[in-house]
């Protein structure tokens, strides 16, 4: 494989572009395969949350190998995502440690049929899991194949990528840091980032996503795949992340919902003033 770099003004190369998927799909099979095999060992299928920024790297890794797009490119996109991937795995493992199954995946594995617990968890989880990996990557994948060299769109991108990575990181870490002191048990963590936004590591994860795909859409075709980074916001805010999270929340801290009432749910903004009594909505 090449990486010389290559005339700005080269036509986007859709065969090599489709000679990269197959490589990327054997990446997240290898991945959640092994993971897998880790889960039955421990008994718990939590650990497929360890993998999901794993995979992620390893789906950039395959990509920038079988990829012969501009080296610079290249290189950053695999930066960019490597980082975030690595520090997401790395966090969960830590956070996970010693623990059981996650409740999420106890209540969905709960509809397994009687001797297929296995091969229902493969279907629901594992499965869904890797489509959604795959396709939400697609802007890291098409970046690897790109002729063009960086340019002013691509470093915004890689801009927005590190906000996305300071929401991300710190938001984690104060939460951290609240759940660490005995005397916030059943208490709401309000202040810090959490004080304009009830998920800034999910909103962080969000902005990573579109950094990328801004990196991807400063040339052609990145732009096609916008659908991507949707997708991920789509899940973040809506599907398995904030709105799973917050479902039953409020039931085991009775303060989450005036949290609710005066804190955005996803986007940071400044707080909401309290209403006084009699005041119309």
């Amino acid at each position: 494989m090449s990486r010389a770099p290559r005339e700005a003004a080269e036509v986007f190369d859709w065969g090599a572009f489709l000679g990269v998927l197959p490589w990327t799909v054997l990446a997240v099979v290898v991945v959640l395969g092994v993971t897998l095999a880790v889960a039955l060992g421990q008994g718990r299928h939590t650990v497929v949350d360890v993998a999901w920024g794993l995979g992620f790297v390893a789906i950039a890794v395959a990509a920038f190998l079988a990829g012969d797009g501009d080296p610079g490119r290249s290189w950053l996109v695999l930066a960019l995502t490597a980082g975030w991937g690595l520090r997401l795995g790395a966090h969960i493992h830590r956070r996970s440690r010693g623990r059981g199954e996650d409740p999420r995946y106890e209540e969905l594995l709960a509809k397994a049929p009687p001797g297929g617990r296995t091969a229902f968890a493969v279907r629901r989880i594992y499965l869904t899991q890797g489509v959604v990996m795959w396709f939400v990557s697609l802007p890291v994948q098409v970046a690897m194949v790109q002729p063009q060299g960086l340019g002013a769109l691509a470093w915004a991108g890689a801009a927005v990528w590190a906000v996305g990575l300071f929401f991300e990181t710190v938001g984690d870490w104060q939460l951290e840091r609240f759940r660490a002191e005995p005397s916030n048990r059943g208490r709401v963590l309000d202040t810090g980032l959490w004080h304009y936004t009830r998920h800034p590591n999910y909103f962080g994860d969000a902005c990573v996503w579109w950094g990328l795909w801004l990196v991807a859409a400063s040339a052609w075709p990145g732009v096609l795949f916008v659908l991507s980074p949707l997708a991920m916001t789509w899940n973040l805010a809506k599907g398995t992340g904030a709105a799973l999270l917050e479902k039953d929340i409020a039931d085991r801290r009775p303060d989450y919902a005036d949290y609710v009432r005066r804190t955005s749910g996803f986007v940071p903004l400044p707080p909401r003033k309290p209403q006084r009594r009699g005041t119309p909505s």
